[in-house]
């Protein structure tokens, strides 16, 4: 899994990983087969729609310290 981001916290758990930083766009890949970072998914997993649970992405961000960029979004 990647997120993309415009800062992140000095020190980042093992799992996740910066990729490439590139005009003030870093890219951190995240290794979704950690033990740890399943502990922090099953810590965060909520009901995100009724009968849907999940962890949003803002969640995971939020306990990163870093601020989600969406790369989907249309300026």
């Amino acid at each position: 899994m990647k997120l993309y981001t415009t800062s992140i916290p000095q020190a980042l758990p093992i799992w996740a990983t910066v990729v490439s930083n590139n005009a003030g766009l870093i890219e951190v890949e995240i290794n979704n087969e950690d033990p740890d970072f399943h502990s922090i998914i099953k810590e965060l997993t909520t009901e995100i729609e009724p009968g849907i649970i999940g962890v949003k992405a803002s969640d995971l961000c939020t306990r990163l310290s870093i601020e989600m960029v969406d790369t989907n979004e249309e300026n």
